[in-house]
């Protein structure tokens, strides 16, 4: 509108400058030469503005072909490099394609066409990952670094090509390059955390982390997520060797992240050496109500080492308050329960989850039936059960299954990639290594007791069948005649079987703990199967022959 206004204002402008020289004609006389020419000032400026034009018109034309070679030059090259951006486009979308041949050939017209452009070498170093074609790639990556503009990129490059090869040393100076270049670059600080993490450096990888965090390339709750997890992780690691720092790290990690498992369970187990019971059962039971874990509930059963089985029993209710219709609480009460010999209430407890049981609800009621009712036949057929059974969680991180909870991906190195979570395509989980060896126990026990009763039984047989010595004087002297055995027995009174009362098998003593199971490595020791006849009997001794004509004479 404005730009109409001027305009409009521009032309009444030029009209009343016509219409003034219009009325106001004059003379112009032009003498040179003996020329004389005469006019008024309206064909005068009139003439002058079309002499202007002429010459204007003139120089154009003059400079034009003074300028033509340089002109063409500059067309021939606007041409190439439209080509040559052709050509790295075409190969650029042939290479998300996977089109192999369409990226050489647009590869090597932009090479001939755009020989020193960044996106050149970037299509030659993808090309030559398509093609896997080592060396070209490492060479334009290499390349780019060179350029400032492309310098990251080909850092980027460098480090995935390192890593594809294997070579971690070279990938982790390559990413401390980047990280130092940037330190908001995502994957470079994540390269560097790892690597950090790998090597047990867990302090430089916080101040990789810090760092990134005040370049704002990381949002705050996944800062305070990684942030525990690597405090966590070195609490773990500092726990039997320095325990007073490691109880810091892992209060502090409890702090920014209290549901995380290895976190809360080791603050429990630390402060609960301390003393600081009170505190050491508030952390777990805060991180059980929102992740129950097996775990959490071995932490909170042993705060206290030496506590009878009833003073575990009742924390264990307590913390199974926090969330009481969780499988998992399930089945810590039952263990706290069989380990207290409260078999009923263990018993009332299991029964929901033996319509579906898992894995380690099997093993449970073959420990229920086995210490109970000594009935192995029953605790056998529970573990056989178990190897069909439905599989129990367990720690989990890129197809590799875990006992024990990581802040590293053993495959990929990714910082917190364990989940506790039902592993695909595996029979059974680590955590049965622990549940199978409280069922050989109760086996073994139950075996125990049988053996010492046969014992016990055999010796009451000999005392009957060879008297003490002292009686033997007393009897008379044998008569020179034979005496016939089987007479002897008919004639000789019956005498009542000896009862020998089975001592059972002793239970824990009141003030005394159960030995918390030992954790062993990742190795799955299965169940036997149904048809498993169990362990070969001994060979039978050879019978004596005086003894069981000893024993005929009875």
């Amino acid at each position: 509108m404005i730009r109409l206004v001027l305009f409009l204002i521009l032309l009444a402008a030029i009209a009343f400058g016509a219409s003034w020289l219009a009325d106001r004609p004059g003379e112009v006389a032009l003498v040179w030469q003996g020329w004389r020419v005469e006019t008024t000032v309206p064909v005068a400026l009139a003439a002058l503005a079309v002499v202007t034009g002429v010459l204007l018109l003139l120089w154009r034309l003059l400079s034009f072909l003074v300028r033509s070679p340089a002109l063409v030059a500059a067309f021939s090259r606007r041409r190439r490099r439209e080509k040559g951006w052709k050509a790295v486009t075409r190969g650029l979308l042939a290479v998300g394609i996977g089109d192999h041949a369409t990226v050489r050939h647009a590869r090597a017209e932009a090479v001939k066409l755009l020989p020193h452009e960044p996106l050149t070498h970037l299509l030659t170093a993808q090309a030559a990952q398509l093609d896997n074609n080592h060396e070209v790639a490492v060479a334009a990556f290499r390349a780019m670094v060179d350029d400032p503009a492309t310098r990251l990129l080909g850092l980027r490059g460098l480090h995935m090509e390192a890593r594809k090869a294997g070579d971690k040393v070279a990938a982790y100076a390559i990413a401390e390059e980047a990280a130092a270049a940037a330190p908001a670059l995502g994957w470079a600080a994540e390269a560097v955390i790892e690597a950090r993490c790998a090597g047990g450096d867990y302090a430089g990888a916080r101040a990789v982390l810090e760092r990134q965090m005040a370049q704002k390339g990381i949002d705050k709750t996944q800062y305070r997520r990684r942030k525990a997890v690597l405090l966590a992780a070195e609490a773990v690691a500092l726990e039997h060797t320095d325990p007073l720092v490691a109880r810091e790290k892992a209060m502090e990690a409890v702090r920014l992240a209290p549901t995380l498992v290895p976190a809360a369970a080791c603050a429990g187990r630390l402060l609960g050496a301390a003393g600081e019971l009170k505190k050491a059962a508030k952390v777990v039971e805060t991180a059980y109500s929102t992740n129950p874990h097996p775990e959490l509930a071995d932490v909170e059963a042993y705060l206290r080492p030496g506590d009878a089985a009833q003073d575990r029993l009742k924390r264990i209710r307590m913390l199974v308050n926090r969330a009481p219709s969780h499988r998992e609480s399930a089945i810590a009460l039952a263990r706290a329960a069989i380990d207290a010999h409260e078999f009923a209430q263990a018993r009332m407890v299991m029964e929901p989850l033996i319509a579906e049981p898992s894995q380690r609800v099997c093993l449970l009621m073959a420990e229920l039936e086995a210490a109970e009712h000594a009935d192995i036949g029953k605790a056998r057929e529970w573990t056989a059960r178990a190897v069909r059974a439905n599989r129990d969680p367990a720690w989990i991180a890129d197809g590799i299954v875990s006992d024990r909870w990581a802040p590293l991906s053993p495959v990929t190195g990714k910082l917190d990639a364990f989940v506790w979570d039902v592993p695909p395509g595996v029979s059974a989980t680590p955590i049965l290594e622990h549940e199978a060896e409280r069922v050989m126990a109760a086996i073994a026990a139950v075996r125990a007791a049988e053996e010492e009763k046969a014992a016990a039984l055999a010796a009451a047989v000999e005392v009957v069948a060879n008297p003490p010595a002292a009686a033997a004087e007393e009897a008379p002297a044998v008569a020179e005649k034979p005496v016939d055995p089987v007479a002897s027995a008919m004639a000789a009174p019956a005498s009542p079987p000896v009862q020998a009362e089975a001592k059972p098998a002793a239970p824990a003593a009141p003030g005394q703990g159960r030995a918390k199971p030992s954790r062993p490595g990742p190795i799955i020791a299965l169940p036997p199967l149904p048809d498993d006849p169990g362990p070969e009997p001994e060979e039978p001794e050879t019978p004596d022959p005086a003894k069981k004509r000893r024993l005929m004479g009875l």
